[in-house]
């Protein structure tokens, strides 16, 4: 096959693994990587705090698949030639093994983000893949009647002409940075930010800041969706796993509310608001005598426990036999469904991930080349595909970077 000439746009983790995917098949053609800042592979670096959380140790597809509130149905026929068994066995391929944590996050043994890099790094220098940085594009021409299909226009730098194009920049595309990709027919669909934290008006609850609870239901008053799992008390919200995972399956709808509203906690999701009220009077009957403020029956942290006590006007002394029937109403609705106001929203430290992007049904999903424009291929968030926190971006990210690596140039 005739040397072909192809470039990345782009510097994170789908465009680096995109260019060492092709220079695996094509040792001999000339590849850049364009990044338009001077920084490279900055969301490996602080992914997982600084440890890269690199997928999920989730090998069933259906299962994954059910991780990704926009692109599940788009990322279907991707994750069956590529998933996360095969994003294991690359990186055990190349020195990086991965352990897996309670929780199913997967990071590098060495729970540190530069082993990725480290390995990205040897494997561009392995390639001779040039890695430009401060190379901003500004457009990008297609030529049919050129022997090179395209022509890159970077900001106070030369053109350089190219037989294949991927785009993997990266999340919070704006269609008005991005003329050339309208201009080819492209629609984007406007970006909105998932994975972030809830900023709370009440400032009794976030006096609590840093109480943590591990098993709790979240969800956004007004919508079905709910999220289980541990939540954290900050001192301008609400955070931890749950919460961060509701605001990526609400992103369009919490950015539609422009961030107001309200989310309703389950502090003890074994019971609802009718089951504990019938188990209240087993609970008067086992603890009558202690005093509320020392005995609390459901393992929640004692400062949470005892913000309850005083929503509902509970002396701490207070016996649980002499509990008045308007205080266990109100101590019960606080436990089951508590309703926080919502006033804004707080990046979650480096998981931040946008939902929107390039519309789905203009790219082949069996290749992440544009139905549009060929020899125009995609990797990453730039699609609109977004995961849930846990290693699934980073999926994604691997796995359109791997399809369009086997296909991109061949057109």
């Amino acid at each position: 096959m005739e040397k072909k000439k192809i470039v990345v746009v782009g510097g994170g983790a789908a465009g680096f693994f995109c260019a060492i995917q092709i220079a695996e098949l094509h040792p001999d053609w000339d590849l850049s990587i364009l990044e338009k800042s001077n920084k490279i592979l900055s969301k490996v670096k602080v992914s997982g705090g600084g440890r890269c959380n690199v997928t999920h140790a989730c090998p069933d597809i259906e299962i994954l698949l059910k991780k990704y509130p926009r692109g599940a149905r788009f990322l279907k026929k991707a994750f069956y030639q590529f998933a996360t068994k095969n994003t294991i066995q690359w990186f055990a391929n190349n020195g990086v093994n991965l352990h897996t944590e309670k929780d199913g996050r997967m990071f590098p043994v060495s729970n540190n983000s530069e082993t990725i890099v480290d390995c990205f790094l040897q494997k561009v220098h392995e390639y001779k893949i040039k890695v430009l940085t401060q190379h901003e594009v500004i457009d990008i021409k297609s030529n049919k009647s050129n022997t090179q299909p395209f022509t890159i226009q970077v900001q106070g730098k030369p053109n350089i002409e190219v037989d294949a194009v991927c785009l993997a920049t990266g999340g919070m595309l704006k269609s008005d940075k991005l003329k050339w990709l309208t201009n080819f027919g492209h629609t984007i669909v406007e970006p909105v930010p998932s994975l972030f934290t809830f900023n709370i008006v009440d400032k009794n609850i976030t006096s609590l800041m840093g109480v943590a609870v591990e098993n709790a239901i979240i969800q956004w008053q007004g919508n079905k969706i709910t999220e289980k799992g541990p939540l954290l008390i900050t001192h301008w919200g609400i955070s931890g796993p749950a919460a961060i995972k509701l605001s990526a399956w609400c992103a369009r709808e919490l950015a539609n509310d422009h961030y107001e509203g309200a989310i309703l906690i389950n502090w003890i999701p074994e019971y609802n608001e009718t089951t504990l009220k019938m188990e209240w009077i087993n609970l008067r009957m086992d603890l009558g005598r202690r005093e509320m403020g020392s005995k609390n029956p459901f393992n929640l942290p004692q400062r949470l426990w005892h913000y309850f006590l005083q929503e509902a006007g509970i002396v701490f002394t207070t016996k649980w036999a002499d509990l008045k029937s308007m205080q266990q109403q109100i101590l019960i609705q606080s436990l089951t469904k508590t309703i926080l106001s919502v006033k804004g929203k707080t990046t979650f430290k480096e998981e931040f991930v946008t939902c929107g992007g390039v519309e789905l049904s203009q790219i082949d999903a069996n290749t992440m080349e544009s139905k549009l424009v060929a020899g125009l291929h995609f990797a990453g968030e730039m699609m609109d595909v977004d995961g849930i926190t846990g290693g699934f971006n980073f999926q994604h990210a691997w796995t359109s970077a791997w399809i369009a690596a086997q296909h991109i140039g061949l057109t």
